[in-house]
Formats: structure tokens, sequence, C-alpha cells
């Protein structure tokens, strides 16, 4: 019987152990991948990180992983199946959670959430190659390494307008790339967006491949309905055709949003007793390294003092 498992080893989940170390809670950790650090292992450059400027998105991660470690954090690696209640608990008794796994089954009074979330893919040849290397799925995580220089954005919602008018502030064109005739985000987005002499629009178009050398040149556009194909020179790419949270497991155990983030403030406390969530796949704002590490120790605070006086 554990007083914490918690679910991921990203930036929210290695706060959250170090913080439950800390605290002396009998914890352990359960990451299905085989290096922990979530999504910025896969990120070139870290560059907005408070004290740490410019480093490699995987030395940042085992550097988060190295914390844990000297603190004695106990991993398992193993892919979890799904999360059961099976004992609720009282006013002064904790609950009691099943979490289960295709390597066994951990029984555990609360559990935090740290699944992160996941950015849809084009699936296009070169997009997997040159991901950080002139390949992101985050203008504002890294944008500014394309100061001067030329980029595009693919898609047409909310978030690919906002992250084209946040490149056009300091980079000398962008190019946003949209299947449709017309865009999907707001109009007072659109508006401001079109009132951009440093951006331009190639409508009704995919992007077929993504090329380069040792860094993205140029992208292999078709016109949907001429079929014609065009070579776009840009030094980056950012695509922003959606985000997942990795919360479908979840789904019938706490509460989400129609996007399937979970429904928790600051604290992270969920709808279900026992349960908080940390890190991308709760419902905010701002998705960053810096929030996911403060969520994680705001979650093992509630952790805590959800667990004073109740008789375990």
């Amino acid at each position: 019987m554990y007083d914490l498992v918690i679910i991921g080893s990203g930036p929210a989940g290695l706060s959250a152990a170090v913080y439950a170390k800390r605290a002396g809670l009998n914890m352990i950790i359960i990451e299905k991948n085989p290096v922990s650090g979530g999504q910025i292992i896969d990120t070139y450059e870290v560059d907005n990180y408070l004290g740490i400027p410019g480093v490699n998105g995987f030395d940042l991660g085992m550097k988060f992983r190295e914390h844990a470690d000297k603190l004695c954090a106990e991993f398992v690696d193993a892919t979890v199946t799904g999360v059961e209640c099976i004992d609720k608990g009282s006013d002064d008794k904790a609950p009691v959670y099943k979490v289960k796994t295709d390597n066994g089954e951990y029984e555990t009074h609360t559990v935090i959430l740290a699944t992160g979330a996941h950015h849809s893919k084009l699936g296009v040849p070169g997009e997997e190659e040159y991901i950080g290397k002139g390949v992101s799925y985050c203008a504002t995580c890294d944008g500014a390494f394309y100061r001067d220089k030329v980029t595009a954005v693919n898609g047409g919602g909310d978030v690919a307008v906002e992250d084209a008018i946040f490149l056009a502030r300091f980079c000398k064109k962008v190019y946003l790339i949209h299947r449709r005739d017309e865009l999907r985000a707001t109009k007072i987005l659109q508006d401001e967006l079109f009132g951009l002499d440093n951006v331009e629009v190639i409508w009704d178009s995919v992007v077929k491949e993504i090329k380069g050398e040792d860094k993205v040149t140029h992208l292999k556009v078709e016109n949907v309905k001429s079929k014609e194909m065009s070579d776009v020179n840009v030094d980056g790419i950012f695509i922003a055709i959606g985000i997942h949270p990795s919360t479908d497991l979840f789904a019938d155990v706490v509460e989400c949003d129609e996007g399937g983030y979970v429904i928790a403030g600051e604290d992270g406390k969920t709808s279900a007793p026992g349960i908080f969530v940390a890190g991308d796949s709760r419902k905010k704002r701002l998705r960053q390294i810096v929030t996911a590490v403060a969520d994680g120790a705001n979650a093992v605070t509630s952790v805590q003092d959800f667990l004073v006086g109740k008789e375990k």
C-alpha cells in the first residue's frame, strides 16, 4: 500500500517525485517510456527555463531524473491500463485506489496524473527527422530561435493564427499554410493576422514533405485543388494542428472538459477525492516546462493536506 502513485515522469511527474520524497511519502512513479523527461527530451534546445538558458532538452530531462534518483525515488517501468477505486474511504479514512498496469497492480491512497499531452503530427516525410532541427510544435517555446528568419505555420485554428502573429513580431517572413480557403480562427485573430505585412497565407494547401540537410531548408507543398506542387523555402515550420491530453484512460474516473483535459485548479484537485493532476493534462492556459514543474509541487502539497488526519 502506497501513500502516492505518480503516473508519468515528465517534468510534472519528476517534480512531484522530488517533493513527495522530501515530504517522506511512500510513493512510486510509473513510467511507460524508456527514458524520463516527457516531451522535452525531443527538444533540441530549451531557452526559457529559468537559470538554465540554452540547455539541450534531453540534458534537462536527465537533470530532472537525476534529482529524483538522488532522493531514491522508486520507478516502475509499466504501462498503466486503468485506475479503479476499491474503497471510497470516509471523512476520517483515506480512499484506496488500484492502479492497474501491464506489469502488476499497485494499491495507493492517492494518485497524481502526470501523463502529459501529445501534439498531432502531419505524418509526412522529414517530420520526425527534423524535430528540433526546424520542426517544432510550440512557437512560444522555440520561436525566439528564428529571429530574422523565415518560418511557416501549418494550421488554421486559433493556435495556428496566434503562433503566426507571435512569430511575425521577430521573423522576417511567416507563411501560414492552410488546407482550406478560409480560417477557423476567431475573427479578431484573423483581422490581426491579415493586418501584418510579413505574413503570407498559402490557401488550399498541405505540406507533403519537409526537406533539409542538417536542418530544415524548404517544404514541398501541394495545392489540394490544382494538385500543383511547389517549394516553400523556410528555416523552420511550426505544426499547430492540435494537441491532445493523454487522459483517455481516466475519463471515467475524473471530470474532464470537452477537449479531454482534466478539470482542476492550481492545487491539482480533481473531481475524485485522492486523485490529483499535474502538467499538460490539466486544464490551464499555459503549458510550459515551468508550469508543469510548479504543478507537480502543488499537487504533492495537496496530497499531503489530503492525507493529514486521515487513517491509512
